[in-house]
């Protein structure tokens, strides 16, 4: 058995049936000897596993006498940071690896039968099979049938049942607590023929002439004729109530390769009732289904599935489940009355209660903000707020309103292993994780963000889903019978070898019809009974089919099945909400990245993309040229028909911009960026270099206060990437909020997001982008924005310069045109006399300006009808540069290297228009002199 665990990021590179070779000794042993375990140096690759030191680790479990409960061991660690104390001795002398213990000591527990374990490298990329080694002075081998099984044999047959000890002993047979057969003369083998009456639970008690004892379960079940009947048609896969009767459920399980089914509950005290055995549908054969009657409305009723093979499931398509694992930990506060789990069972458990009066939602219209327009506040609510629930999220719905966001982009709130994780370790997609709140409260949070003009986002992540998933546990290879283990061969939703190099847990096979309809009904759930606004689907280059785990560059390359697999995905999605937002995690080729931007756009539809330009944007907050180039935030760079490009700086899964800022940012005499204010001030000036470029953008929480906790910091302030999904720091417990120059950031991006929400200049498509970071340029780490739309009224232009370098600079601004412009940030006007005259910025200083839409002076001329040239999608690439200029009267234009070298002319032969340049140059900076009868304009040209 594979363990699993509550993490984001596992990577496991490859797993091998069958056991390693080891000696324990002394052997045998009770868990209360001390024993040495050994395993042999030519076990472990030490060369592919790239261990240093002979660091080889033990990932350990103990079960009990039954070989079931399975517990992990205590000094285990986490599974990429393995703990120290489970390190092994490597001997040269004999090229072993060796650990001594006492197994009531080590595993914590006693009663102890059986230990697995396995060895891995420190971080977990590398480990060896599941081993098993039986403790105990006795030992009892069941070799037919098998320990844990379960075996079907028809009534009044017969089942031949053996088994062997290491010593001497006598033997006792249990059939449902009561005894079938008994000797009396010690014996190392027994052998009995059992006739099979009904289904029994059977155990096997060895007892040796020292009172010693050891048994030994397995399950008998009769089969079952199942009556096949058309299902009704108010009733599909999951939970289904009657329109017309509030005392019937409907209940549906997809099930191949399953005899039969049963229904086990609260309504039947959890036995195998064959009342409750589900009927085969005459179209479907592998769908079974029931209807339960005698309800009583407005009781919560709790069920599970159990499948001939004692597979026993919570439904796939819970709203909400119970779990024996995660419930005890969720406090009153965040979920008051809930229901306790069922004493006696295991796993999760799905819920119903009929009669359920439906929420009242105050918004039922919710006009979304455009796909351009959105300025999306992507949070982990784990680690946003103390109080860690929905109704804390809610008293924070005036700070994020008054920051002038209009999205929130919640990491996956789906059911998921534990109660204090990101999230993507998801076993139920269909049901609303219980940690943060009750599923009305959460509604509450919605509807509230609706009256508030915010959208609501999911993170969602179908790529994968855990060892719990009922989808995975249906159909999966159980050898110690503990209800988890790998994906077996006939499984309907999961490859059992994954086709992507980027995988985690279990890999959806999302060219299976089964998996694409789970994945339409969670998006048809999140859509229409919570009114969600869309989802950010995670890591979509798992989607894929034509790649394996250990080819990264399949993974990475243009892949068509992903392509078509994920156009379909929209269809369904658009299908259930046809204006709901689709962003795609990708971070791929710009070929296929296309297929999706582009897609349907002539309908208004189209996926967005993630735009991640963290590394350029924090070069220039730290103060160094090198790669500090953010041109690609332009949607058109990346080939794309709209603004589909959904840029940010800071994600979840990114370094924090103010930590990089304040352990590496750079040092000029007396000014340094390692300085906290400092850097607040130069975030300041990302925020205007970020939010005044058109199209949709993305900021990760408390970006806006200038949070600089590493994403790796540790509980115990340490830093380790092992530690990325550990719990944060809060801002707003630390203060943050009330911090004066924190503040001053926060209200600094919410004055330029205001802005931006201003004026419908920032919603055109014509922009360029100067981010100046060529070898040549001298302005490295000058930036300049354009943006232009000559179609709206008032504010036509704007120019954005900022100074990201350590010192004081004298920038040329190139506007347009002269005349009257803005500081849109201070509203102060300036006359501009000449485009080129520079303005003096300080380091990490900026301006925005936008052409003076008030009442001129006197001695200028309105900027409309003045002379204008700008170069749309600048930097220039593949050779083509478009120049856009209006009132040039016998314009000509006149291109010159930075050396004053004149590299070519021509005239223009319209006052108004665009001219589509051959830039055929070298690469660098150049500038483009437009003269006319009424003046001259120049603009810096970049080609790349």
């Amino acid at each position: 058995m594979r363990k699993f665990y509550s993490l984001i990021y596992l990577f496991i590179t490859a797993f091998v049936f069958g056991q390693i070779n080891y000696t324990v000794t002394p052997n045998p042993f009770n868990e209360t000897n001390t024993v040495t375990l050994t395993v042999p140096g030519d076990q472990i690759d030490e060369t592919a596993w790239g261990v240093s030191n002979n660091a080889v680790y033990i990932w350990s479990w103990s079960l009990d006498t039954n070989y079931q409960n399975s517990q992990d061991c205590p000094t285990n660690g986490s599974w990429n940071n393995s703990n120290e104390l489970n390190k092994l001795t490597y001997n040269s002398g004999t090229d072993t690896y060796s650990m001594t213990f006492t197994p009531t000591t080590f595993y914590g527990r006693t009663g102890i039968g059986r230990f697995g374990f396995l060895l891995k490298d420190k971080t977990g990329s590398h480990q060896t099979p599941d081993t098993f080694v039986n403790v105990g002075i006795l030992n009892l081998s069941l070799t037919n049938p098998a320990a844990n099984s379960l075996t079907t044999v028809p009534a009044g047959n017969s089942i031949n049942i053996t088994a062997t000890t290491n010593v001497a002993a006598t033997f006792q047979l249990k059939a449902n607590g009561a005894v079938v057969n008994s000797t009396s003369t010690p014996s190392q083998s027994y052998n009995y023929s059992y006739t099979v009456t009904q289904d029994a639970n059977m155990e096997l008690i060895a007892t040796d002439t020292n009172s010693n004892t050891k048994n030994a379960t397995f399950m008998l079940q009769v089969p079952r004729n199942v009556v096949s009947e058309a299902i009704p048609g108010w009733i599909r896969q999951g939970i289904n109530y009657s329109p017309t009767d509030q005392t019937k459920v409907g209940l549906a399980l997809y099930a191949p390769y399953k005899n039969f089914v049963h229904v086990i509950g609260s309504f039947n005290n959890w036995t195998v009732n064959d009342t409750y055995l589900m009927k085969r549908d005459t179209t479907n054969p592998d769908l079974y289904w029931i209807e339960l009657t005698g309800l009583t409305p407005q009781q919560l009723y709790t069920f599970q599935y159990r499948t001939n093979d004692m597979k026993i499931v919570a439904d796939p398509f819970s709203p909400q489940i119970l779990s024996s694992y995660d419930d005890q930990w969720i406090s009153a506060a965040t979920y008051p009355n809930l229901p306790a789990f069922p004493a006696g069972q295991n796993f999760e458990v799905s819920t119903f209660k009929t009669g359920q009066t439906p929420y009242n939602w105050q918004v039922t219209n919710f006009q979304r903000p455009a796909k351009e327009n959105l300025m999306v506040y992507e949070l982990l609510l784990r680690d946003f707020t103390q109080e860690k629930n929905w109704q804390s999220l809610i008293n924070k719905i005036p700070y994020l309103k008054n920051l002038n966001i209009n999205a929130i982009e919640l990491l996956p709130i789906m059911e998921f292993e534990g109660n204090l994780s990101w999230g993507y370790n998801t076993s139920f997609h269909y049901a609303l994780d219980k940690a943060y709140g009750t599923p009305e409260k959460f509604k509450e949070f919605v509807d509230l963000c609706h009256q508030n003009g915010i959208a609501v986002i999911l993170d969602i992540a179908f790529n994968h889903a855990t060892g719990r998933s009922p989808l995975a546990r249906l159909w999966n290879i159980d050898p110690d019978g503990d209800g988890y283990g790998d994906i077996a061969a006939n499984n309907p939703y999961f490859n059992q070898v994954p086709k992507h190099s980027y995988n985690v847990f279990n890999d959806f096979n999302h060219t299976s019809p089964s998996t694409q309809y789970y994945v339409e009904r969670s998006l048809q759930q999140w859509l229409t009974e919570y009114h969600i606004d869309g989802f950010r689907w995670d890591l979509t280059k798992g989607f894929t089919q034509s790649c394996s785990e250990n080819d990264e560059t399949c993974t990475n390359a243009y892949q068509q099945d992903r392509v078509d697999i994920m156009k379909n995905y929209a269809d369904k999605q658009w299908a259930i909400d046809p204006n709901s937002y689709m962003i795609f995690e990708h971070l791929g080729t710009d070929a296929e990245e296309q297929q999706w931007a582009n897609y349907r756009i002539a309908e208004g539809k189209g996926v967005m993309l993630w735009n991640k330009q963290t590394d350029p944007y924090n070069q220039n907050t730290m103060g160094y040229k090198e790669n500090s180039d953010y041109d690609r935030m332009n949607h058109s760079l990346h080939g794309f028909t709209n603004m589909s490009a959904v840029g940010y700086g800071e994600s979840h899964d990114e370094e924090r911009l103010m930590f990089k800022n304040l352990a590496y940012g750079a040092v000029n005499g007396g000014y340094n960026v390692t300085n906290l204010n400092t850097a607040l001030e130069r975030m300041k000036t990302f925020g205007a270099t970020f939010f005044t470029i058109p199209g949709p953008k993305m900021i990760w929480q408390f970006g806006e206060l200038g949070y600089e906790f590493s994403i790796n910091r540790c509980a115990d302030g340490s830093i380790n990437s092992g530690c990325r999904t550990d719990e944060k720091p809060i801002a707003f417990t630390l203060g943050y909020d009330t911090n004066a120059n924190r503040k001053s950031v926060y209200d600094t991006w919410a004055k330029i997001i205001n802005i931006r929400n201003t004026y419908p200049v920032f919603k055109s498509k014509t922009y360029s982008i100067e981010s100046n970071n060529l070898t040549n340029d001298p302005d490295g780490l000058i930036t300049r924005i354009y943006v232009y739309d000559n179609s709206v009224a008032g504010v036509k232009n704007v120019v954005v310069l900022a100074n990201y370098t350590t010192s004081s600079q004298n920038v040329v601004p190139y506007f347009p045109y002269t005349g009257q412009w803005q500081n849109l940030m201070d509203n102060s006007v300036s006359n501009i006399a000449s485009t080129t005259a520079p303005i003096t910025l300080q380091p990490g200083e900026f301006r925005i300006f936008g052409n003076y839409a008030g009442a001129l002076s006197t001695m200028d001329v309105n900027a409309a009808n003045k002379l204008s040239l700008q170069i749309a999608d600048n930097p220039v690439k593949n050779g083509l540069a478009k120049l856009v200029y209006s009132k040039a009267k016998n314009g000509e234009i006149f291109i010159f290297d930075m050396s004053g070298k004149k590299m070519d002319s021509f005239k223009l032969n319209a006052e108004n228009g665009t001219y589509e340049l051959k830039a055929n140059y070298p690469a660098g900076t150049y500038l483009v002199h437009l003269k006319a009868e009424n003046g001259m304009a120049i603009q810096k040209m970049i080609i790349k």
